[in-house]
């Protein structure tokens, strides 16, 4: 099938071959087809996710100092007395495209796309953007930007270290009492995926802290679902709501019902 120029293209542009149009029946089968390989694919980014989490750790030696809201702040002070931090380097510096009104536009994408950091917080772990641009510039653009995400400025070879000097990069380390480990770096196109909560904590050595992956053994889990909570309402320590627990084993009954009916 061949759009025609009146379907909205521009004069100037070839047309486009669009798939065939086809029944419903048709159109449903095509689907069930197509979701055989995004659940093998689901699968594969699941024991990835589990061959990450065995990855080797290395010890970060060095002292680094960073530059905050409040203040001068170690790597250490970073993770906010949590267990895990994801550090995103992000450029907004002098002589990045936009300075000093803007970010670099592909890591202001970035922050654009973060989910509400509360809910990574939930699961023991800070996420950070680091650049080299000074605090009285980073507030302000956070500011009107509208990003909450916390952003410190580096002040020493943190970039250079863990290879972020030049390009975008995540960084993932572990807090083990004053010990810091880097666990992971992604970087290029692995950072389109970083946004949403599940990638995140797909990246971190917990994971996602759920009974289900496929994790070391000792490695803190809890029940699927149990732990979710809106952004503003969670409480450190507390116990999974009870008629939360109620409304959330029902759906995952019905749904787990549903998926044997149907499932291809």
């Amino acid at each position: 099938m061949t759009t025609s120029a009146e379907n909205g293209r521009k004069a100037s542009q070839p047309a486009m071959h669009t798939p065939p149009v086809v029944s419903p029946q048709a159109w449903e089968e095509a689907r069930k087809e197509l979701l055989v390989k995004e659940k093998a694919q689901s699968r594969a980014r699941d024991a990835l996710a589990a061959e990450r989490r065995r990855m080797p750790w290395m010890a970060v030696e060095r002292t680094y100092s960073f530059e905050g809201p409040l203040g001068k702040a170690s790597l250490l002070d970073l993770f906010n007395g949590r267990r895990q931090l994801i550090v995103y380097r992000a450029f907004f510096e002098p002589g990045v495209y936009g300075w000093p009104d803007h970010a670099c536009r592909g890591c202001s994408m970035v922050a654009d796309q973060v989910a509400h950091v509360a809910h990574l917080n939930a699961r023991d772990t800070t996420l950070v953007f680091v650049s080299r641009a000074p605090q009285a510039d980073i507030e302000p653009l956070k500011a009107r930007m509208g990003w909450n995400i916390p952003w410190f400025t580096i002040t020493d070879r943190f970039d250079a270290d863990f290879g972020v000097d030049e390009w975008h990069g995540t960084n993932v380390f572990y807090r083990d009492g004053d010990r810091v480990f880097r666990t992971y770096f992604v970087n290029n196109r692995g950072d389109e995926q970083m946004g949403g909560t599940w990638n995140y904590l797909d990246i971190t050595p917990l994971g996602r802290q759920e009974v289900w992956e496929d994790s070391p053994e000792g490695y803190p889990q809890t029940q699927t679902y149990k732990w979710w909570n809106w952004h503003d309402s969670y409480v450190a320590d507390a116990a999974p709501d009870k008629k939360w627990i109620e409304i959330s084993d029902a759906g995952e009954a019905a749904f787990r019902e549903q998926s044997a009916g149907t499932r291809p």
